[in-house]
């Protein structure tokens, strides 16, 4: 592996460091051209542990799923997300989220979880289904759309309905569109290192997010006079309350409430356009997931949650497109305490960074790696296993709590879309392609397609109930242990759900296994848990 010519070998267990850093912006214009590029590039020089300078500051760029695991498992002392997103800061608010101290940003996360877990995400369905069904109602029987641009819309309102409830999708819809473009617009990239100049965009943040707290104030005041029993997030949020019993305030609220849909939203609105354009350019698998649909749903079988659970062919393409386009570039920490990658020390105040797109291009991890192959997902490859190669949505203690509601929403949106039209680029295909110039990565515009109605598709006679694939019966005299990695359990619930007699999940979210060693007659219930795991925390060792 090449080493630049200025280490020395007394500084041997420092990373190596890219030459050539600019005063005062270090790598930065490089970097801002193109950061998938630059990356790429700086991982083939220098291996998977690699510094540069972004402006003043030290980054130390981790790869690999050794690194990258390192970095994911890290403990918050150790590595700190806060220091790394002050760019937030003025939208979420003072003291929520990563501007809050380590312990309480933790109990603030953990109160999302209620309304992330396997009960209420058996109601978000209908209303997905409602809202696609809302916004194609007037397309008529062909047309042209851009198609990032309908993505958007539609992931504001199914996420804004599902997470924050009836009032912002339907009471407020306009003013709250309103308010989230201009929050939205105050991400910018000189925002990291000057968040608070007074520059136009940043004024109408500040006053968008007063605003807003605003609005959630009055809301609160609302549904204090009667009582709900919503799954939502916000109304999870106006039940929680911290450890010492004190209840948020409709300032801490207010911020977690703009963080849901951030991440609700952005990373879903890209991805959902790219799941359509890589089917568009790949035909066969087109038909491959149209076809699955119509022999599971026919014209008018019900999207469902346990519906939308048994749909491979179509899960492995939104696997495969997550490899290709992961929504966030970029994923940093500060480095609090001196921190051990490989052979290689990274000194505490320096920042670390996880770059999914790259590990995902790693041919050791990913075979052909460029290439659009979503069988790499079948049972027999299953080349998503490895949780620190695979990492679209992060990894380990922070891995996104919300990445089960996002495959669960933009698999909801192509049981509608595919099975009522055909749709077709506008542009040759090689010109859709990420923008890396935003802060969240999707589709460049303009990002355009036709679409035309479909004829009539037949019925099923019923959704097939098939048994979870890679899941074989077991011989008599087989023996299991259940194994959890309590550093990847969120609390989703999902396994209690699928085996009630195996696993309890208390309403903090902790996890208890009931059975470590299950009898032979639940192992299929048991499989099916680490299957649906949203965080794949659970494995079924076989004992010897």
């Amino acid at each position: 592996m090449e080493r630049p010519s200025s280490q020395s070998k007394h500084d041997a267990k420092l990373p190596p460091r890219l030459p050539g850093a600019w005063p005062l912006v270090g790598h930065i214009l490089d970097f801002g051209k193109n950061p998938h590029e630059f990356m790429m590039h700086l991982r083939a020089k220098y291996g998977d542990v690699a510094e540069f300078k972004m402006f003043h500051q030290d980054m130390v760029l981790l790869t690999g799923d050794k690194a990258s695991e390192a970095f994911y498992r890290a403990a918050d002392e150790t590595l700190d997300q806060g220091a790394a997103y002050k760019i937030m800061t003025p939208i979420f608010g003072h003291g929520v989220v990563f501007d809050a101290p380590i312990r309480k940003k933790n109990q603030q996360l953990q109160m999302l979880m209620p309304a992330l877990r396997d009960k209420p995400m058996r109601t978000y369905s209908d209303i997905i289904v409602e809202e696609v069904e809302n916004l194609i109602k007037d397309w008529g029987e062909s047309g042209e759309i851009d198609l990032l641009q309908f993505t958007k819309e539609l992931t504001i309102y199914t996420s804004s309905h599902c997470l924050l409830g009836p009032e912002f999708r339907h009471e407020l819809n306009k003013e709250f569109a309103e308010i989230y473009h201009d929050l939205e617009q105050g991400i910018k990239p000189i925002a990291y290192v000057f968040p608070n100049l007074p520059l136009p965009v940043f004024r109408r943040r500040d006053k968008a997010r007063a605003r807003l707290q605003g609005l959630v104030t009055d809301i609160m005041a609302r549904r204090a006079e009667q009582s709900s029993d919503s799954p939502n997030v916000f109304q999870t949020l106006i039940d929680a309350a911290y450890e010492d019993g004190t209840k948020l305030t409709p300032h801490e609220i207010t911020g977690m409430l703009i963080a849901t849909i951030f991440a609700g939203h952005h990373t879903s609105s890209g991805t959902t356009a790219w799941v359509l354009i890589e089917l568009l350019r790949h035909p066969q698998w087109m038909t491959a997931v149209v076809d699955e649909l119509d022999g599971l749903f026919g014209d008018e079988g019900a999207v469902t949650f346990e519906s939308l659970r048994q749909i491979p062919k179509l899960e492995n393409v939104l696997k495969e497109v997550l490899r290709l386009h992961p929504p966030l570039i970029i994923l940093m920490r500060k480095v609090l305490q001196d921190f051990t990658v490989e052979d290689f020390t990274i000194k505490a105040g320096k920042f670390v960074c996880a770059a999914p797109a790259i590990t995902h291009r790693i041919a050791a991890l990913f075979a052909d790696p460029e290439r659009f192959d979503p069988d790499r997902y079948s049972p027999e490859r299953a080349e998503d296993k490895n949780l620190y190669a695979w990492q679209a949505f992060g990894g380990g203690r922070h891995k996104c709590s919300g990445n089960a509601f996002a495959l669960f929403q933009i698999k909801a949106i192509f049981c509608i879309l595919l099975r009522r039209y055909e749709f077709e680029l506008v542009s040759p295909a090689e010109s859709y392609r990420d923008d890396y110039t935003k802060m969240v990565v999707e589709p460049a515009s303009p990002c355009r397609i036709r679409y035309r109605l479909r004829g009539h598709v037949q019925p099923s006679s019923q959704i097939e109930k098939t048994e979870a694939p890679g899941i074989e019966a077991e011989t008599e005299d087989s023996r299991h242990r259940i194994e959890v990695d309590m550093d990847l359990c969120k609390g989703h619930a999902t396994c209690m759900g699928e085996a009630p007699e195996l696993f309890h999940v208390d309403e903090a979210g902790k996890l208890t296994v009931l059975k470590p060693s299950p009898e032979e007659a639940l192992i299929d219930k048991a499989r099916a848990a680490a299957k649906y795991c949203p965080t794949q925390a659970i494995r079924i060792e076989e004992r010897k």
